[in-house]
């Protein structure tokens, strides 16, 4: 009988299955939007929500929680700062999972999972900027 199985197992171990877990939940955090296998995104979605819903609270003991749970300062600070004030006024439902098709290798059923209201310049937090072509030329002024 399967009483009492909250969720999916992903074929992984438990401490494997937290680090993917924790990881994933940092990258959507940080870049607001991450492509990933169905499965995962579904597996994903409830504990995004409830970090969202954590965030929302301003107290010391939520903060130690988001600390604790992201494993990540900066992840925690975004989602009590940015994420919480964007979603003040909604009460849940803050992420979506896009179905993408099928990957290319193992034909595995591929989705996006984005927050809602996403802010679309957050994909490119690690891209660095192209220089200008001024810029460029400054610089090799200032070397010759």
């Amino acid at each position: 009988m399967r009483h009492g199985l909250a969720n999916k197992k992903l074929n992984r171990t438990s401490e494997h299955r937290k680090a993917l877990l924790k990881n994933m939940l940092n990258s959507l955090i940080k870049y607001e939007q991450i492509k990933t296998t169905l499965p995962k995104a579904k597996f994903l979605k409830p504990q995004a929500d409830k970090i969202i819903t954590l965030g929302k609270k301003e107290t010391l003991q939520t903060t130690k929680m988001l600390v604790s749970k992201l494993q990540d300062i900066k992840s925690a600070n975004k989602v009590k700062k940015t994420l919480s004030k964007r979603y003040q006024n909604r009460k849940g439902g803050y992420t979506r999972i896009i179905k993408a098709g099928f990957r290319y290798g193992d034909n595995a059923p591929m989705a996006i999972i984005e927050f809602v209201d996403r802010d679309v310049e957050a994909k490119r937090v690690d891209k660095p900027k192209k220089e200008s072509p001024k810029t460029t030329e400054e610089k090799k002024q200032a070397t010759a």
